[in-house]
């Protein structure tokens, strides 16, 4: 069974290995055995309760219950930008014009932003390519919303996700080629890493203060803004399917996108409602899959389970509510994987 639960830190191995696998750009999974472990202990000292608003995040894996694997990994900042900088660029528009010589120009223009800052953020969202089948994708990526959901008042009103921009296979942006290569003098994949592993304060000290016109930049550079890496597709789809939409704002590194949402209007969040477990064998009706998870923020759990979204109560048989950590008589929260296809 594949189980969505809090990271421990025997899972570092386990996340070494997936940062291995990103192919760079994926900023906060670098493949650094300590940026990772103090990654495991903030997100520990989360859940204890011993952090302020501004460093707390929660860190989730996927899990094979059946080899102890860890394939994935997805999480949650609570609110960006409370201690660091959390930079974006706005896509604009600066208009020139002159009205003797009847000539008016709107170019597009790219500006400095904090716009988001305290928004709660999805971030470190990676499947090891190996299992990306049966529903494991949908799973890593809404799980979180469960979570949102569940405990909602520890969650900003806005939640805001950054996707990874256009890299090829040898670690070459074309964003980063035309724009911040100019300003930063290192190659992406070291600007990347120095994000990655905490050290933010080059960014403040080196980049650009004033607006961008993006007819300065390449080409190749200016069709890639807000585009997403090929293998991060998959992800945004998802992410719109649930009410995420793109604002014109835009990673300062890569130019991928960010997508935003009014939390209480996220799809799995809005429609996800509780039922009773009751420990017996399940229906054998054709029922939709659904994301099931408990209601325990300690031993949180997420899972794919048919069932009916709309019921009262959830029969779960004991091998199943033991992988949920539930019992009978327990309260578990259900929704769709999936929206309803709308009929014609």
């Amino acid at each position: 069974m594949m189980v969505i639960r809090p990271v421990e830190r025997g899972d570092l191995s386990g996340l070494l290995a997936l940062a291995g696998k990103t192919g760079g750009g994926l900023t906060s999974l670098p493949a650094d055995e300590k940026t990772l472990a103090d990654r495991i202990e903030r997100s520990l000292q989360t859940w204890q309760g011993g952090l302020p608003k501004g460093d707390q995040g929660y860190v989730f894996v996927l899990e094979d219950s059946s080899s102890g694997q860890v394939v994935g990994i997805c999480a949650i900042e609570v609110a960006v930008g409370l201690n660091d900088p959390w930079y974006n660029y706005r896509v604009g528009t600066l208009v020139h014009a002159s009205k003797e010589l009847n000539i008016y120009n709107a170019l597009p223009t790219l500006f400095l932003s904090h716009d988001h800052t305290g928004s709660s953020e999805l971030c470190t969202l990676f499947l090891d390519p190996a299992w990306r089948k049966e529903g494991n994708g949908y799973l890593l990526s809404k799980s979180r919303f469960l979570f949102m959901a569940a405990f909602r008042e520890r969650f900003n009103e806005k939640v805001v996700a950054e996707m990874r921009g256009v890299i090829d296979e040898h670690g070459h942006s074309p964003f980063w080629e035309s724009l911040g290569n100019r300003f930063f003098s290192m190659e992406f994949a070291r600007a990347d890493y120095l994000c990655g592993t905490g050290q933010k304060a080059f960014i403040a000290e080196l980049m650009p203060k004033h607006p961008i016109y993006t007819d300065f930049l390449s080409r190749e550079a200016q069709e890639v803004i807000g585009q997403v890496h090929p293998q991060t597709a998959p992800a945004r789809t998802v992410l719109e399917a649930e009410g995420f939409r793109y604002r014109n704002y835009v990673d300062i590194f890569d130019g991928g996108p960010t997508l935003e949402c009014d939390i209480d209007r996220v799809r799995a969040i809005r429609k996800s409602r509780l039922q009773t477990v009751a420990i017996g064998q399940p229906a054998t009706d054709e029922l939709p899959v659904c994301l099931v998870a408990n209601e325990n923020y300690h031993q949180f759990r997420v899972m794919l389970i048919n069932a009916d979204p709309k019921g009262e109560k959830l029969v779960l048989d004991a091998a199943t509510a033991d992988a949920l950590k539930c019992a009978s008589g327990d309260t578990v929260r259900v929704v769709r994987l999936c929206p309803e296809e709308k009929k014609v």
